[in-house]
């Protein structure tokens, strides 16, 4: 692959790894990769975890609260982590948690969605959407501004993201200000030509990226809320910053979606990250692209949010 200068140090010592072949060990290895990530703890923020209602039980989240300034309502930002859909949890998005409540000054909500293959759609998708109705439900209690509502996700989380706000549009939910898709993952049909083009098995490639579907999906077939570039209309959605990477099975259907966001009049800025490929900023976190694309995209969340909170340093 033809990757950027700081990040071939990194692809050239990662070993082979199959994530589809054992999602329990493929969690494990999920939570090391992000645990190298230097902490980013910060006295101007407080964590609290909690259990709401869910739609199979008790569903786990944690939230990011600003501690500076006594404004009368703050922002809220719904994060749905990475992970394939059958990995990750409230740790693994722990960063970028962080780095949200930081730039945007805002009340963040990490969802522990459920898992496949043991919970196969439409259980996760039905966890976050849950998690927005009790977010929308709770604007007072939380010192939320109801009009300020955004949701984000990185890759599954991604494509998370996406389908909470389609399904808000469509089901009369939350009105929200903002959807922020980080390398989304959001068509299962998987016939795009970045995904034959990344062959690399050190990295998410193309073969991972068709495997996870069927994971994901278990019996059902795809329908908008599995793989939202599957809705007919994108029209009446919130505004949206999509990044992608270059060297990224997902690159394509990532710029597709946002090309038919454009088109469906939405306001869309794409951020596309040459030279990086899947989970770079995890791998790398203190590279200058890792620091150049959370700069840009926490700064692009915060303005359309009306914050004027911390944003992160690049260098």
């Amino acid at each position: 692959m033809n990757v950027h200068p700081e990040l071939a140090d990194v692809l050239a010592a990662l070993p082979e790894f199959d994530p589809l072949a054992d999602p329990v060990a493929t969690r494990t290895h999920l939570r090391g990769v992000l645990a190298a990530t230097p902490s980013r703890e910060d006295p101007h923020l407080v964590t609290e975890d909690l259990t709401i209602p869910g739609p199979a039980g008790d569903l786990r989240l944690r939230l990011y609260r600003p501690t500076g300034g006594t404004p009368a309502s703050r922002p809220a930002v719904l994060y749905f982590h990475g992970g394939a859909f059958i990995s990750g949890d409230l740790d693994t998005g722990d960063t970028n948690c962080r780095d949200i409540c930081r730039a945007a000054d805002a009340v963040v909500v990490s969802v522990d969605y459920r898992l496949a293959p043991e919970h196969p759609y439409p259980a996760g998708f039905d966890d976050c959407y849950a998690a927005l109705l009790w977010t929308g439900a709770n604007t007072a209690a939380l010192g939320v501004d109801p009009n300020r509502i955004a949701v984000s996700g990185r890759s599954a989380g991604g494509s998370l993201a996406a389908a909470t706000a389609l399904a808000s549009r469509d089901r009369g939910g939350p009105a929200l200000a903002y959807q922020l898709l980080l390398v989304p993952a959001v068509d299962d049909r998987c016939d795009q030509a970045s995904v034959d083009a990344v062959t690399d098995g050190r990295v998410i490639d193309g073969r991972v990226v068709r495997g996870m579907w069927p994971l994901y999906l278990g019996p059902r077939a795809a329908d908008q809320y599995a793989a939202p570039a599957r809705a007919t209309s994108l029209a009446g959605l919130p505004p949206t910053y999509l990044m992608v990477c270059e060297q990224d099975p997902l690159r394509d259907q990532g710029l597709d979606y946002a090309r038919r966001l454009i088109l469906a009049g939405v306001p869309t800025e794409i951020h596309h990250v040459p030279g990086a490929f899947h989970l770079f900023e995890g791998y790398a976190p203190t590279s200058s692209p890792a620091r150049r694309s959370t700069v840009a995209w926490t700064s692009a969340l915060a303005a359309a949010l009306g914050s004027d909170g911390r944003k992160a340093e690049a260098s």
